[in-house]
Formats: structure tokens, C-alpha cells, sequence
């Protein structure tokens, strides 16, 4: 194969005085014409900035390349000097020659303009065609990338599409000028597994098809064991190891890989489930859903709606103190609106829940996926902390603080950090101060929403430990919901799928995981990658999930369910 690109000793600095602010620190390594490398670290290690250093994205940022060489071998053979370049040929590199996909889809699409013309402008700009031209090239790279009924949905704005529908319009763009290096900053982490496991197909099969080379860059070591033909591990901005993937994962010799891939949940298929936790079936839920449907009207205006999306329809389930329900489902499954709901933060039809009101006047509380967004960066911990009491009726006074003081000691955090701001935590240490927060009114119930998801592994992995202490400790009950399927086996005692705005399986975390029912819960189990899976091949798949919107008046037919066990119950496959 012949080589691509070649990156000797890059640093890369901010600031005014980038040399002394060094992150990348002295990174080497070479990529041939179709090889996957997958650059691996946590929050921090440098891989991002390595890679945007490749096109020289980085110098948007505040970043400037300080030392070492880039050198891309264009498709004519003759090698082009990243490093030395002024901007003007770097734009010719950059979509023709080096594509790339961020993180975010929603961020990095235009929310005003239909996907259709974001990429017929993409090709405009790379190729030169024109109008109906440009318009045609566009239909067909969403084809290439297995967007079904991709005619219609060129029409389509970004938030009419699904994550993973979005994440694909990106991997189009990135297409559209044919790029022999592509570029993917994390490109899977806020997909649910089964859209996950589509999306590392269809890149998987994008470069078979194509022969470009691709760099993946994650911090989960486990999501890149199918795709990647080498693994390159970075830390504080420098290279510890760097080999084949099959060396890497099995004979890691760096003490860093090896700490990684031991914080890597591993998915067992049930065989690794919580064993603390008995089920007593006379003990009174300290919630209990009963039928809670939720609907959002679309359509006609709010007064006369044509019809409505039937985000939740008539979800029922209940939980004990002690004890962890896992809500699992991609997105638009309804979960997080089942979440809501109980907490009022929106509307529900119907249905009843009821919660106890034991130890507290409000007794749900609510953990969000991204700790940074839920606290007020112009407040320190002791006025975040203080909020949900004060706006309870509480004082705040001594005994206030000692509450405060108390719950920072429980989660690992020095009672200093009161007089602190949020941008001086690190995502962890802002996930335990959102926990802590959480616990100030002493609920009985912690709602979890996608808590973990946005942490490195090793912060998942010890904030995992700290919710699990807690619940111990407090009798706590969690409504914990995630896409990852190896957390979810991690924490949970029972678990329920939902496909659909429908439960569709409820019961026991083993009984569920160890032995699916329902056609959904078998395919979201199949989809999660593992080190141990790595020869599996995940086909591209475009099933597409039935649509939720239906015409004002639709009532649904009442589910049916059978049982799978004493504590097992899955709802008919021909229930609507």
C-alpha cells in the first residue's frame, strides 16, 4: 500500500505563547491509501488536535503547529506540505483530499436549510456543478450512504431526521468530493448502539467501496476493535503505544493501554449482572406509571391539530427503593419523555403516576447527560448546591452548608470546592457535583438521563461505582436511562425496552439481556460491539422504526403481553 500521509514529531500549542502551552506533544505516525487508524485517549490526550492539525482546522481554533512536519500525498503523487502552506491551498485540500465528520451532527448542519441543499452546496463547491447538477450528485451520495427514500428526504430539515439519519448526511458531505482520507472525531458517541453499529458498518463499507483511508478517533478502544487496522493510545498529548489492533488489544503493553482497556465495560450478555438486590414483590413502589401516554400535536396549529406524535403510549412500570430500572431504546423510543413526564417537566394525556413522599416534599430528582449545560457557569458550588433547597423553602444557613459539605465528602469531592466554579471541574468532577446537587432535598428517586454517557471510560467507570455506594448507602431508587448496553448490565437490576414511544420488554437485567424475547431487544443486543466481537460483521442495515405520528383521534389497540418468566414480560410482536 502505498503511504498517504505522513505526520513526523507535531506539536501543537495555544494561546499567545503556544510553545510553552503545548498539548500535542511530539506525534508520529504514517497512514497508507485504505488503512483504518484509530487514534484512542480520554478527554484531553491531544487526539482531536492532532487530527484537525491534519487539515489545519486547528488553527481556527486558537491552536498553532509549533514543530514537527504533515506531509499528504496528493492523487497525482506529488506530496503537499501541510504544515509549511498558506490558506489558500489548503482549501483545495481540504473536502477533495481530507474529509471529515465531527461528533455533532445537529451543530454542524445548518438548522435553516433543508439537508438537499447543504449537500448540492457542498458539491457546488467541490466540484463545480451547478443547479439541477448539483442537485442530482446530492440524491446521490445520500443513496451511497443508505439513506432509505433518500428523494423525499432531501427535502427534509436536520431536526426532522433522526441522529443517526443526521450523522449519514454527514458522512454524504464528507463524500461528496470523494476524499482519500476521511477523517471521524467521535463520530459514534451519541448514538444509540443498534445506530452505532449502522454507522461503523456503513464507514466500513464506504472504504471498501472507495479505498479511502480513514482515522477514527474515539475515546472507547472497544467501539474501534472491528473497523481499525491499527490503534494508536495517546495521553497528555503524547504517543505511548502504537501497533496493530489484534497487539494492542490483546497484548497491551503501555501501563496506560492496559488501565484503559480495563475501564472498558465489557457487554456479558447478562452474565455480569447486579447480585445486591433482591426484588420483593409485597414492598410499595416509591413511584409506580400507570398507561402514561404523551403526545405532541403536529399540524393545522395547536388548536385544530391534523394529528399528533405518539411519543409515549401507555407506558406502565414501577420501582422500589434500592433498586435500578434501566430504560434502554434508541432515540426517539420515548425514554427520556417517560423521564420527564414523571417529573413534570412536560405534559402528559394521561395516566397516573404516583410517587411516595417519604423522606422529601419533592422526592424525584434529575441527573442530565451533560453536567457543563445543567449548572449556571456564573455561580459557584455552594449557589448551585443551595438552589434546589432555597427553592424548596429550606435557609441558608449552617446547617445548609453541612448538607452541602456532607454530600461533597460522599462524592469524593473536597469541601473547598464550595467556593469554586463549574469550568474548574473536569467533566467527572461536574458529574458528581450534578449527583450531589441532586441529592440535596434527599429524594427517593434519582432520575439518570444518559448520565455517563459523555464521560471517558475510566470517569464512567468510577462514577458508575459512586452511584451504586449511594444507593446503598441511601436506599436510593435510580430510573436509569442509556443506550449503552454494557452500563446498563453494570447497574441495573431490572430492565425495560422501549421501541417506539412502547415498552415492549420489562423484567429481570438478566433474564432480559441473557435471554431476549422480543425481535427489537435481540437486535439491540446484536448490535453492541465488543473487543471480544471484533471478527463480527455488522450488515448495513435500513429498517426503519415505524412512524409515531398518527391522525388526530387515533387511540391505539390495548397491548398484549406474555410471560417469559417470574419476573420476564414482553408484549406481542403483532400489538400496533
Amino acid at each position: 500500500m502505498t503511504k498517504l500521509l505522513s505526520v513526523r514529531d507535531l506539536r501543537v500549542g495555544f494561546g499567545n505563547d503556544s510553545k510553552a502551552n503545548e498539548v500535542v506533544k511530539g506525534v508520529s505516525f504514517d497512514l497508507a491509501s485504505g488503512e483504518t487508524l484509530a487514534i484512542v485517549g480520554e478527554s484531553g490526550s491531544g487526539k482531536s488536535v492532532t487530527a484537525l492539525s491534519i487539515n489545519r482546522l486547528v488553527d481556527f481554533g486558537g491552536g498553532r503547529i509549533t514543530g514537527g512536519s504533515i506531509v499528504l500525498t496528493r492523487a497525482d503523487g506529488t506530496a503537499f506540505d501541510v504544515t509549511g502552506s498558506k490558506e489558500a491551498a489548503l482549501r483545495q485540500i481540504r473536502g477533495r483530499d481530507v474529509g471529515m465528520i465531527f461528533q455533532e451532527p445537529m451543530t454542524s448542519l445548518n438548522p435553516v436549510h433543508t439537508i438537499g441543499d447543504q449537500i448540492a452546496e457542498a458539491v457546488r463547491l467541490n466540484s463545480g456543478l451547478r443547479s439541477d447538477a448539483a442537485r442530482k450528485a446530492a440524491l446521490d451520495v445520500l443513496d451511497r450512504v443508505r439513506i432509505p427514500d433518500a428523494k423525499s428526504r432531501m427535502d427534509y430539515y436536520p431536526h426532522q431526521l433522526s441522529g443517526g439519519m443526521r450523522q449519514r448526511v454527514m458522512i454524504a458531505m464528507a463524500l461528496v468530493a470523494s476524499p482519500r482520507l476521511l477523517i471521524a472525531d467521535e463520530p459514534t458517541t451519541a448514538l444509540d448502539v443498534t445506530v452505532q453499529a449502522q454507522i461503523l458498518a456503513l464507514l466500513a463499507e464506504l472504504r471498501a467501496e472507495t479505498g479511502m483511508a480513514m482515522i477514527f478517533i474515539t475515546h472507547d478502544i472497544g467501539l474501534v476493535a472491528g473497523i481499525a487496522d491499527r490503534i494508536m493510545v495517546m495521553q497528555h498529548g503524547v504517543v505511548v503505544e502504537q501497533d496493530e489492533t489484534s497487539n494492542v488489544l490483546d497484548n497491551p503493553q503501555h501501563e496506560y493501554t492496559q488501565h484503559l482497556l480495563r475501564a472498558v465495560p465489557h457487554f456479558a450478555s447478562g452474565n455480569a449482572v447486579r447480585t445486591d438486590g433482591e426484588r420483593v414483590p409485597a414492598r410499595e413502589p416509591v413511584v409506580k406509571v400507570d398507561d402514561l401516554v404523551v403526545r405532541f400535536p403536529v399540524g393545522g396549529g395547536w388548536l385544530k391539530p391534523k394529528g399528533a406524535i405518539h411519543a409515549v403510549d401507555g407506558v406502565s412500570f414501577d420501582l422500589v427503593a434500592g433498586e435500578t430500572l434501566a430504560i434502554v431504546g434508541e432515540s426517539g423510543s420515548g425514554k427520556s419523555t417517560t423521564a420527564r413526564a414523571i417529573l413534570g417537566l412536560v405534559d402528559k394525556q394521561r395516566g397516573d403516576i404516583a410517587a411516595t413522599t417519604g423522606r422529601s416534599k419533592r422526592p424525584i430528582q434529575m441527573v442530565f447527560q451533560d453536567p457543563f449545560a445543567s449548572l449556571n457557569p456564573r455561580l459557584d458550588v455552594e449557589a448551585l448546591m443551595a438552589e434546589p433547597a432555597i427553592a424548596n423553602g429550606q435557609k441558608h444557613d449552617k446547617a445548609l452548608r453541612e448538607r452541602m459539605a456532607f454530600l461533597l465528602d460522599k462524592v469524593g469531592l473536597p469541601e473547598d470546592a464550595l467556593k469554586r466554579y463549574p469550568h474548574q471541574f473536569s467533566g467527572g468532577q461536574r458529574q458528581r457535583l450534578c449527583i450531589a446537587r441532586a441529592l440535596m432535598l434527599n429524594p427517593d428517586v434519582v432520575v439518570l438521563d444518559e448520565a455517563v454517557s459523555a464521560l471517558d471510560v475510566s470517569v464512567q467507570a468510577k462514577v458508575l461505582d459512586l452511584l451504586i455506594d449511594l444507593q446503598h448507602e441511601f436506599r436510593l431508587a435510580y430510573l436509569f436511562i442509556s443506550h449503552d448496553m454494557a452500563v446498563v448490565e453494570r447497574i441495573a437490576h431490572r430492565v425495560a425496552v422501549m421501541y417506539a414511544g412502547q415498552i415492549v420488554e420489562i423484567g429481570d437485567a438478566k433474564a432480559v439481556l441473557a435471554s431476549p424475547q422480543h425481535s427489537y431487544t435481540k437486535r439491540l443486543i446484536a448490535a453492541v460491539p465488543a473487543i471480544e466481537r471484533r471478527k463480527q460483521h455488522f450488515a448495513v442495515d435500513v429498517t426503519q422504526v415505524p412512524s409515531l405520528v398518527r391522525p388526530a383521534g387515533y387511540e391505539p389497540p390495548d397491548a398484549r403481553w406474555r410471560e417469559a418468566g417470574s419476573d420476564h414480560r414482553v408484549r406481542h410482536e403483532d400489538t400496533p
